[in-house]
Formats: C-alpha cells, sequence, structure tokens
C-alpha cells in the first residue's frame, strides 16, 4: 500500500491557510488523513475547508501568535507538521513607503514565523520526530524588484532554515526550506501598493511580475511538490514551480556571475 504523510506525521498547523499555496497544502494534508489546524485573520474565510481545525491568528501580534499556537499545539498534543507559510507583499520603493510598512512585513513573514519555529522544536526534539517547513521563495535567491521586505523576509527564513538543517541533523526531525517559484494564487491581486504614486520603472516592472504570475501553475501542483519532500523524510532544500524557475534559475544562479545574475534580472522585470 503506497506511503501516506499521515504514516509519519499525524498533526499539521499550516498558517495562512484560506487562500493560495497555504489551501492547497492544508486540503493536500486532509486528503492524506492528516489532522490540520489551518490559520487566517478571518475565520470565516476558513469555512469552506471541510475537516479543518480554525484558527484565528495574526501574526502582526508576535507575543498573541505565540500564545494561540501553544493552546492549539495542546489540543493536538504536539504538532508533528508546523508551516509557516502566511504573508503578503508590498509593492514599493524602499524609501517611497514609510518604514512602519516593512516592518509589518518582517515581522508577519520572518520574525513571528519564527517564533513559531522556536516553540514547536522543543518538543519535535523531544518526540523525535515532526518536521518544519519553512515556505521561502526563488527571491530569496533572485530578489524581485521593489519588493525589498517580501526578499528580506525569504531570504531569512531560508537562512534559518539552513541552520536549522544543521542543527537537527540525526535528531528525527525534517526541515524543508520551500522555495516555489510563481504559482497562480491570489498574491498579486493583495499586494499592497503604498507608494502614492508609480514611476514608470515600477509600472513596468508591476506588468512583468502580473505576468509572471498568471504564467504559474495551480497552487495543487505545490501541494503535491511538498507531499513527495515530506515523504522522503529528508531535511533538505525543495525549489518548485516551471522548470525555467525551479531548475534553469538556480543554475544560473550557481554557475554564472553576480554582475550576469543581476542584468537577467533586470532584463526580465524591464526595470533596469
Amino acid at each position: 500500500m503506497p506511503a501516506r504523510v499521515s504514516d509519519f506525521y499525524r498533526t499539521a498547523f499550516v498558517t495562512g491557510a484560506s487562500t493560495g499555496l497555504g489551501r492547497a497544502f492544508a486540503e493536500m494534508l486532509l486528503t492524506e488523513g492528516v489532522r490540520v489546524w489551518g490559520t487566517s485573520r478571518e475565520l470565516a474565510r476558513l469555512a469552506p475547508i471541510a475537516g479543518l481545525e480554525s484558527v484565528a491568528l495574526d501574526l502582526r501580534d508576535g507575543p498573541a501568535a505565540l500564545e494561540t499556537f501553544r493552546r492549539a499545539d495542546r489540543a493536538a498534543g504536539g504538532f508533528d507538521l508546523l508551516i509557516n507559510n502566511a504573508g503578503f507583499g508590498v509593492f514599493a520603493e524602499f524609501a517611497g513607503a514609510d518604514f512602519s510598512v516593512w516592518e509589518e512585513q518582517l515581522a508577519v513573514m520572518l520574525l513571528n514565523p519564527a517564533r513559531l519555529a522556536h516553540a514547536a522544536l522543543p518538543g519535535m526534539l523531544a518526540r523525535q520526530r515532526g518536521a518544519l517547513v519553512n515556505i521561502s521563495s526563488l527571491a530569496a535567491e533572485f530578489p524581485l524588484p521593489f519588493q525589498s521586505a517580501y526578499n528580506i523576509a525569504k531570504s531569512g527564513l531560508s537562512a534559518l532554515s539552513e541552520s536549522l538543517i544543521t542543527e537537527t541533523a540525526g535528531t528525527g526531525v525534517v526541515v524543508l526550506d520551500v522555495r516555489p517559484g510563481d504559482y497562480r494564487t491570489e498574491i498579486d491581486t493583495s499586494v499592497r501598493h503604498p507608494q502614492a504614486a508609480a514611476t514608470p520603472r515600477m509600472k513596468r516592472a508591476w506588468a512583468a511580475f502580473e505576468k509572471m504570475m498568471a504564467q504559474g501553475h495551480a497552487p495543487a501542483h505545490a501541494a503535491a511538490a511538498l507531499r513527495r519532500a515530506l515523504l522522503r523524510r529528508r531535511s533538505g532544500t525543495v525549489r518548485m514551480g516551471r522548470f525555467s524557475q525551479a531548475v534553469a534559475a538556480p543554475l544560473l544562479a550557481r554557475l554564472g556571475s553576480l554582475p550576469l545574475r543581476r542584468h537577467v534580472q533586470a532584463r526580465y522585470f524591464d526595470a533596469g
């Protein structure tokens, strides 16, 4: 009989489960027989997901988010799987938006996911099983123009994962640094635009970004890739998305020079 994710992970906590990749991850895990606690700032957005344990969670408030996670962890008898997925986009020049905008994004997408990981890992290590999945992005390798805090947060999550891969070696705990490329989610329609007036370079870059997202796979593709990674039960980096992004672009990053990578990036977004 083919293995299922629930053969190794009985319970899961998935942040940002109401839409996009988070929803696809939650639905995949439920199909695999895993008990899933999924979060959203608005509980009503989680209602259509059958079998989900819905959790109201606002990652802007770190201490409150931590307490919410701990309550759910106790109810679950300890989570075997934590997927740090929640986040949002901001499109603006770094100096063109108030710093509080970037500060909020870093709290939601880096500082407080690290806080949840810090709370989840001791139980996993004590049980000698479990998996921490940090949903980073290929933006950690190819930063997106005019999305500076997003790039910082995703790079930081990847660095955290890399640190923990070494620290947890031989413990039975798996750490996955998941770097999706473009997927057809709602992120392009939900990105905040706090800058009063977009420059011509910003307009060109945004048009390229929207086109890029529209060409991506459906979220179910990412869920299938995560399922395969979980069943392998090995720590590491998981790149997913279109071949040009998940395979060709990282190969360019490894073999090409940094100036070449910057040139290709600027040409791609017409932001040079």
